[in-house]
């Protein structure tokens, strides 16, 4: 038995009951009309990231005239936990998942590489990557094991470096720390000595609140002040190294996906990469104002020192070479490497130093 049907098996054994008795074994409707279940890793209204699973299910039916209606899951109300959002897509129990892939690394490290990986792309090289060189490929590569056709349908933008309840003066600061971070990025603050924790978004603020964690990063300003961390503490990081432009992915069970017409398939495909634009516009255009509230409100907007920045680099560094055994891990590295040096090669030249002397010039 091959790995895909063991998962399918095993989840749908495990999912039987639940499935049967929500009617997700039922996905026509009537007359053309279909209803796809999609579970999410958000708790319902988490700022930004529900916000991206939404748009999307408004969009997949207005662009469809209603004909294909996605059913949103939060967290907690199909399933619960991050691995049971990949699990019940997997195993059929639910047709889709609006989640970031990085949560995944368990099975499969190259999923990293589509949410975010450690010094890795701002938005514009992911974008760069995912649709024109080669990208969408190698996450379509990355599901097939797991019977999954996936398309990037959020984007974040470039994420804060967290909270902190003491500064952070010299990567020996890390050394014992009890730190939310999921992906790789968490991998390289383990090599610093910290005690790294996944948790669900809608579990960090009480984690943090009881001492249960030190830090934590999540998103960026505007979602951090909606999540309510400045309660907790009042030391934030504004740039991280784990995560330049951390993108959400919908991912449908491939079984589900081919059976749906060529233009509901369609639809899922170009309202995803519609949501990822529009995701990462509802996020740069909340974070500036966001911030100053904070700063107001007397949060220290910090950045970590050189010589942090130094042990981020080593410790990903360790963590990538580590998984260079594995074949596609490495195929799908050396495709984003390739892609994002040609990008930053012209984006140096153009846009940097464009932005360079626009603030020069105009101050804005």
């Amino acid at each position: 038995m091959d790995r895909r049907s063991f998962i399918k098996n095993a989840g749908l054994a495990a999912g039987a009951t639940a499935a049967g008795a929500a009617g997700l074994s039922t996905p026509a409707l009537s007359a053309g009309k279909e209803k796809l279940t999609m579970v999410t890793a958000w708790g319902r209204g988490l700022a930004g990231v529900f916000d991206a699973a939404q748009h999307f299910a408004d969009s997949v039916s207005a662009v469809t005239d209603g004909t294909l209606e996605i059913d949103i899951k939060a967290s907690g109300e199909l399933v619960s936990g991050l691995p049971a959002v990949f699990d019940a897509v997997t195993s059929g129990q639910a047709d889709m998942y609006h989640a970031a892939d990085y949560y995944y690394v368990g099975q499969h490290p190259a999923f990293a590489f589509f949410t975010a990986v450690p010094f890795g792309m701002v938005p514009s090289e992911m974008h760069n990557w995912y649709y024109q060189m080669g990208g969408h490929k190698l996450h379509l590569e990355v599901g097939e094991e797991f019977g999954l056709t996936s398309f990037l349908g959020g984007n974040t933008g470039p994420q804060a470096g967290g909270w902190f309840r003491k500064e952070i003066k010299s990567a020996k600061d890390f050394n014992g720390l009890k730190f939310r971070m999921p992906g790789l990025g968490g991998k390289a603050l383990g090599k610093l000595g910290a005690s790294v924790q996944t948790l669900p978004g809608s579990e960090v603020y009480q984690a943090l609140a009881s001492g249960a964690i030190d830090g934590t990063e999540w998103i960026g300003p505007w979602a951090d002040e909606k999540a309510g961390f400045q309660e907790i503490t009042k030391i934030f990081y504004t740039s991280g190294f784990h995560e330049p432009g951390a993108a959400l992915t919908v991912a449908t069970n491939s079984d589900r996906f081919n059976k749906l017409s060529k233009a509901h398939q369609k639809a899922i495909e170009v309202c995803a990469a519609e949501t990822e634009q529009w995701s990462l516009t509802q996020f740069l255009s909340n974070n500036s104002l966001a911030l100053k509230r904070l700063v107001d409100g007397g949060v220290k907007a910090l950045e970590f020192p050189d010589d942090v920045w130094d042990a981020f680099g080593k410790a990903s560094k360790e963590v990538m070479d580590e998984n260079m055994d594995n074949a596609l891990f490495k195929k799908t590295y050396e495709s984003m490497q390739n892609s994002m040096k040609l990008s930053n090669e012209w984006n140096t030249l153009s846009s940097v130093a464009y932005t360079k002397q626009r603030t020069r010039v105009l101050g804005a």
